[in-house]
């Protein structure tokens, strides 16, 4: 009589649970919020949750077109000032050459991704590292938007331009007020995620960040694609510059400076690889939302900006040290 043994059963661990995109990022803003609800009373309100998604809202956009890059193996460091030179484009034309609004924030839209596609020709013709390009281009974008201008353009009177900024209110009379950029920011992470999980373009995406030879061989023309996921990052940095006019009422040239360091912050903490081919797009909102908890909540516990910048520096290195031990475990 021969006798069969039980399958054996999956051995779980921490590492094997971060390894996943989403669940490492979501414990994270669980305990964050935990702490914080236990420190301020006013954190697990409504208003405040408003507030923060507020806050995150100009960079949890940038995010996506930065993981959109980072899922290919590479890096975009010049999306903050792509955003400020799409958002300064598209108030300076309205303001002072007379262009329709709706225009003049295509306009805009159409300079981001002209910056996208430029980052995408340079590393695939002429095979630079995507560091080196982008952060070329950061100059070259910040270069150019002082140069076209160094006032700050008012932009209350445009309905077009600040509509995004307008809130309407959850719950009737007193209910919590959300902005329509935050909705727009939720909106676009949804299509995002739908676009990368369900269709072949971003299956593809993820192909070449994971073995770009191997996605060649398949007969998958990897240059055009390259470039073609720096253009839509592009759009998608233009539609932040819009968002921020919104939700600041004016168009500044001093914008954008640290966007690249803070999109990169949330893109790394919502779990997605920087080795490219790994990560989840509804991770990076998990990310940008653990960063917008961390400064909320240290704020309501008066902790001053420096620890904030400090403690977000810390969640990084761990964020990227968890994936390093990922990708050694994997081989």
């Amino acid at each position: 009589m021969t006798t069969t043994s039980a399958p054996a059963k999956p051995r779980f661990s921490l590492v094997s649970i971060l390894a996943t995109p989403t669940v490492g990022p979501f414990i994270a803003l669980v305990l964050a919020s935990i702490l914080f609800a236990s420190q301020s009373d006013r954190f697990l309100s409504a208003s405040n949750f408003s507030l923060i998604v507020q806050q995150v809202m100009v960079v949890g956009t940038l995010a996506i077109g930065q993981t959109l890059v980072i899922l290919t193996a590479g890096i975009d460091l010049s999306n903050g000032m792509i955003m400020a030179f799409s958002q300064i484009l598209m108030a300076k034309v309205f303001m002072d050459n007379a262009v329709p609004a709706p225009l003049a924030i295509l306009l805009g839209f159409i300079a981001a991704m002209a910056f996208g596609a430029a980052n995408g020709l340079l590393v695939t013709r002429l095979k630079l590292p995507p560091f080196i390009v982008t952060l070329g281009m950061f100059n070259i974008a910040f270069a150019l938007t002082r140069i076209y201008t160094t006032t700050t353009i008012r932009m209350t009177d445009s309905p077009w331009h600040v509509f995004f900024g307008r809130t309407f209110t959850v719950g009737g009379d007193g209910g919590t007020k959300f902005t329509y950029g935050s909705v727009l920011m939720v909106l676009l992470f949804f299509i995002a995620w739908f676009v990368l999980r369900e269709t072949a373009i971003g299956r593809r995406v993820y192909a070449i960040g994971d073995n770009p030879e191997a996605t060649r061989l398949a007969g998958i023309n990897t240059q055009r694609l390259l470039v073609g996921v720096y253009m839509v990052a592009g759009l998608f940095y233009g539609i932040a510059g819009l968002l921020l006019i919104s939700r600041t009422g004016v168009a500044d040239p001093q914008a954008g400076q640290n966007a690249n360091l803070e999109s990169i912050t949330a893109v790394v903490l919502g779990g997605t690889s920087l080795f490219g081919g790994r990560g989840n797009i509804l991770g990076t909102l998990l990310g940008a939302l653990i960063v917008g908890i961390f400064r909320n909540g240290l704020t309501l516990m008066g902790v001053d900006s420096i620890y904030q910048w400090l403690i977000t520096g810390v969640l990084v290195i761990l964020a990227v040290a968890v994936d390093q031990v990922t990708q050694r475990r994997a081989k």
